[in-house]
């Protein structure tokens, strides 16, 4: 190439180049020429122009004359950004192709080994278990400049060479910047990787290079790498590039194990939690030790919430999603003193949390505050109105268990009877007083005797319920139950058949209340006595 004179396109020398192709051969074939270099004698070009008009269409990146341009040669009206170089003399087809090739592979095999050399480095960091703030470290010392780690939410789970407060600043805009959809244009093939700027602490402009973490189909976040000041040149970007993408593999198998790591450690916490409110240990010394294996100190004190683990359907998951529910459950009116413990138990989620306030009102109101957040974060979740029962604090582990029972108590009934929002066990004063009756043969004879005779015929215990409710109202029953009133009126004068009894009459009434509340415990505490069983 040497005094090869450039005759158009000088700004473009720095666009990429990978292989040259005859005149001869490209114009009859309609394939684009994206970095692709043209080699042609000067007498192919003489009374040619549409054919230059045509590889420029076609994306070609440079003309290479073989000898001097002829003097006809269309200077004006060449598309920007075709490169015309004209040699300085002869050196033929092969030659030029033999360079090229030699310079392409010599390029690929440097980016190999530097690619090599840089997954060399994170693998064997990685097989020493060196974690992932090591892992982001080394990130940084290879490309010379901070790096970071978000999750798929966009949140940094590690950092390095960044000062603490400028981690937030630049986590956000960088954040917005990776969740900014990418032209197909612009996307690298067979790699996710971004190039873009972004604002810093006091108006200062970084180059945010990040490469996406996927693991099989699933995307697990990104490894960035920030670049302070004025864009870098390509080769430094090229190297940065090649960090990223070859550190997503590993960095995402470390955030994989450390995920499995984590939801190990859950998984027995939520053993450890359901053995405590179910009272299941071996011994006191096995409830202790296990207790200090995970940080949990049995002497506090304890509110015990529950709540319905309902998730939506179609979920892939259910039980991951059911804990995750449990997880954000329990992380609503933070405190610095107060820490909380979660599982799930059938379909119910349980919040076992410590209680700062000192024993008494105060302690009362701060697990109502609390009923009302998790129940408000719920139906947020959800999309409908969740409710959330407790009970009593239990001072110590040992009232944990009793206290568990009365709020599954409390859920159930709640559940039964609509409510929504928090319900406390002692609020369900009439319940709580018939507690003792409901397992008594003369609570289940009342019951049998009453709502037995109910339930030969459909529907008729709903009507019951129903017309108990709205105070005795026939007509509010009926639009209740969505019913002509006539047909209420008969279904009334059966039930009064079947109990023996007109059940228009007051007292008659509160006998038929009394059994459907006793029913209710009844079914209740029987739930909650299989739950403990299947333990």
């Amino acid at each position: 190439m040497t005094a090869a004179k450039v005759v158009a396109g000088e700004s473009h020398l720095d666009a990429e180049l990978n292989w040259v192709l005859p005149l001869n051969e490209v114009l009859p074939q309609p394939d684009p020429l994206n970095a692709v270099a043209i080699y042609t004698r000067p007498e192919a070009l003489l009374g040619n122009a549409g054919a230059l008009t045509a590889l420029s269409a076609r994306g070609a990146t440079a003309l290479i004359v073989d000898g001097t341009l002829p003097a006809d040669f269309p200077h004006a009206g060449l598309a920007d950004g075709l490169v015309v170089i004209e040699l300085a003399f002869p050196v033929g087809f092969a030659a030029l192709n033999r360079l090229l090739a030699e310079r392409t592979l010599s390029h690929e095999v440097h980016v190999m080994r530097y690619a090599t050399h840089v997954h060399g480095s994170l693998a064997g960091l990685f097989h020493r278990g060196a974690g992932l703030e090591i892992l982001v470290r080394e990130v940084s010392n290879l490309s010379r400049n901070p790096a970071l780690a978000l999750d798929a939410k966009g949140n940094v789970v590690a950092s390095n060479g960044l000062p603490s407060d400028s981690v937030d600043q630049l986590a956000e805009p960088t954040s917005r910047l990776l969740t900014t959809d990418v032209p197909a244009a612009r996307r690298r093939p067979g790699h996710e990787t971004r190039v873009g700027t972004v604002l810093g602490p006091h108006d200062s402009h970084w180059t945010c290079v990040a490469s996406a973490i996927r693991l099989g189909k699933t995307f697990e976040g990104w490894v960035v790498i920030l670049v302070p000041g004025p864009r870098p040149g390509d080769h430094e970007l090229d190297r940065h590039i090649i960090v990223t993408e070859q550190a997503t593999a590993i960095v995402g198998s470390e955030m994989l194990r450390q995920r499995s790591v984590d939801e190990a450690e859950e998984r027995a916490r939520g053993d450890f939690v359901q053995a405590l409110v179910h009272g299941s240990f071996s011994s006191e010394h096995d409830m202790r030790a296990r207790a200090e294996h995970h940080d949990i100190d049995l002497d506090s004190q304890f509110g015990v919430f529950v709540a319905p683990a309902v998730v939506p359907a179609g979920i892939d998951n259910p039980a991951a999603a059911m804990i995750r529910l449990a997880r954000y459950a329990a992380g609503v009116a933070p405190h610095p003193s107060v820490n909380a413990y979660v599982t799930v138990i059938g379909d119910v989620l349980v919040v076992v949390r410590t209680v700062h306030s000192p024993p008494g009102a105060a302690t009362g109101k701060e697990m109502a505050e609390y009923a009302q957040a998790m129940s408000a974060e719920l139906e947020n979740r959800l999309g409908r109105p969740a409710p959330v029962a407790y009970s009593r604090p239990a001072r110590g582990a040992a009232e944990v268990r009793e206290s568990y029972r009365e709020s599954r108590v409390a859920l159930g009934i709640a559940r039964r009877l609509h409510y929504t929002g928090a319900t406390a066990y002692q609020e369900l004063r009439g319940f709580t007083a018939l507690a003792q009756v409901a397992d008594t043969d003369q609570g289940r004879q009342l019951v049998r005797e009453v709502l037995g005779p109910l339930r030969t015929a459909p529907d008729l215990v709903e009507t019951l319920i129903a017309y108990l409710a709205q105070g005795g109202n026939i007509n509010a029953a009926a639009r209740t139950l969505h019913v002509h009133r006539n047909t209420m009126l008969a279904k009334l004068d059966r039930i009064s058949r079947l109990m023996g009894v007109d059940i228009r009459m007051p007292e008659h009434q509160f006998t038929a209340w009394l059994a459907i509340r006793l029913d209710l415990l009844a079914e209740v505490h029987a739930a909650v006595d299989r739950e403990a069983t299947f333990r």
